[in-house]
């Protein structure tokens, strides 16, 4: 179906200032959330010796990692809907301060050696409260983004959503390996560790100001305008009925495009760290200069994709990735295990091949709603999808490699996931440069509002999927 957005009142266009803002504002949260999962893959180690002592702490390190992932999916049913009937903007205030106080509340948990098994207990139950709160967060913030972005740059400023995420999980890296160069080494497994925890607390309350000074955006607010003349006054729970009864086409291809987003990020972002150092025999320092080389030429090039996406279209960049990581995935982990220079080289060549998914989520997954529905629709598909197959990619690695001793294990899993991602990929329309304005699915055309140029035509057979 076509979009529909109204015609007959003004649309408020948000200045370029306050679309700079408005992607501040969405990243940091983003940021912040990534922040934690670098500072506690790098801080892996650590986090075992004093919670999970025992054969089977790393197991048990991991498992804190995924536990998280339980409640994302409920956090999606519940923050999503309330976004989509209430706004955007008070629940991303809510779910930045709860990741970023609970963050900040790892730090100070006890050792095992001081309370015994409440020291895990409680390390999981904050890992709930992030999981419940990113539950939200990220598709909370892809949607406000994406609403305030201009319909021809959504794929260059969507991209600096994920520059937040790449930047938060760099920073957390970074600054644990800072930690490691200037203490010793009983200071950081005794309390070094936790200071990066810390910070988590600031960059929240940074993103929580940043946000309060915006209104939502202006196309959830023209929903509003043309729910009060209609006098709709939908619940909480209509809201969830009608994403979930209607609109269950676009959250199945979705789900299964996050299967591949999210089994290759959480591998190469959250897992490698472990990987490397505890599976192929690199130090921790070594570990880390790795991932931060790939994370800094990854930083630097994911706007060049994202604003390349809005002329090609977002398609082809999926495709590009999916075909790519499916073919180099198991040459370049093998290259990885040949010592420091080659672990460099294929993790670049990797996180490459990762950017044109990663620089277009927050382009191509808000456009696959309408906008009534597409906080809830996002929230729903992309958490649960996460918390079955992204968030658990370190656990699966880690218990298959220590069982098996297969070291390409990983690169195997990406594979299967890029298969599922082709799948999935084929029922997407294209969307680059659509409208997200009104109740309708955007879908890609030509008019004053979307004046692109980019061939469909391959595409038509597609939409009836809505």
């Amino acid at each position: 179906m076509a979009q529909s957005p109204s015609t007959t009142q003004e649309f408020d266009t948000p200045t370029p200032a306050v679309v700079r803002k408005a992607i501040a504002a969405s990243a940091i949260g983003n940021a912040t959330e990534w922040y934690d999962y670098g500072v506690y893959a790098a801080t892996a180690t650590y986090l075992t010796s004093t919670f999970f002592p025992g054969e089977m702490g790393a197991i048990g390190t991991m498992l804190g990692f995924a536990v998280s992932f339980v409640l994302r999916p409920l956090g999606g049913f519940v923050w999503g809907p309330i976004g989509d009937r209430l706004g955007r903007k008070s629940v991303l205030a809510m779910t930045i301060l709860l990741i970023s106080v609970a963050t900040a509340l790892i730090g100070v948990i006890p050792s095992h050696a001081s309370i015994g098994v409440w020291a895990p207990v409680l390390l999981i139950l904050l890992r709930v409260v992030q999981g419940f709160s990113t539950g939200g967060e990220y598709g909370g913030a892809a949607t406000f983004m994406a609403e305030y972005a201009p319909d021809k740059k959504r794929g260059k400023m969507g991209s600096f959503l994920e520059l937040g995420t790449l930047a938060g999980y760099s920073a957390g890296t970074a600054f644990v390996l800072i930690l490691t160069a200037v203490l010793s080494e009983d200071q950081m497994a005794t309390w070094g560790w936790r200071i990066p925890f810390f910070v988590a607390l600031p960059l929240g309350l940074i993103g929580l100001y940043m946000r309060s000074q915006l209104d939502d955006s202006p196309v959830f607010n023209e929903l509003e305008e043309n729910r009060e003349k209609k006098h709709e006054d939908p619940s909480v729970f209509q809201q969830l009925k009608t994403t979930v009864v209607d609109y269950w086409r676009p959250i199945a291809i979705m789900f299964g495009m996050v299967v591949a987003l999210n089994v290759t990020q959480y591998t190469l972002l959250a897992y490698q760290p472990d990987y490397l150092k505890n599976t192929i025999g690199l130090s921790e320092t070594q570990g880390s200069i790795v991932i931060l080389i790939g994370q800094m030429a990854m930083i630097a090039l994911i706007p060049f994709f994202g604003a390349f996406s809005d002329k090609v279209g977002r398609k082809p960049m999926w495709w590009t990735s999916l075909i790519g990581l499916f073919i180099f995935a198991l040459p370049m982990y093998w290259l990885m295990g040949q010592g420091l220079a080659w672990a460099i080289i294929g993790f670049l060549v990797l996180g490459i091949l990762y950017l044109p998914q990663l620089a277009t989520i927050s382009a191509t997954f808000p456009a696959m709603f309408p906008t009534h529905v597409r906080y809830a629709g996002f929230a729903i598909a992309y958490n649960v999808s996460t918390a079955a197959f992204g968030g658990t990619a370190p656990l699966v690695n880690e218990a298959t490699v220590d069982g098996t001793g297969w070291l390409q294990f990983p690169a195997l899993y990406m594979m299967l996931a890029c298969v599922v991602g082709m799948v999935a990929l084929s029922f997407l329309k294209e969307t680059a440069g659509a409208s997200l304005r009104g109740t309708e699915i955007p879908e890609q055309h030509a008019g004053p509002e979307t004046d692109v140029d980019v061939d469909v035509a391959g595409d038509q057979a597609n939409r009836t999927m809505t």
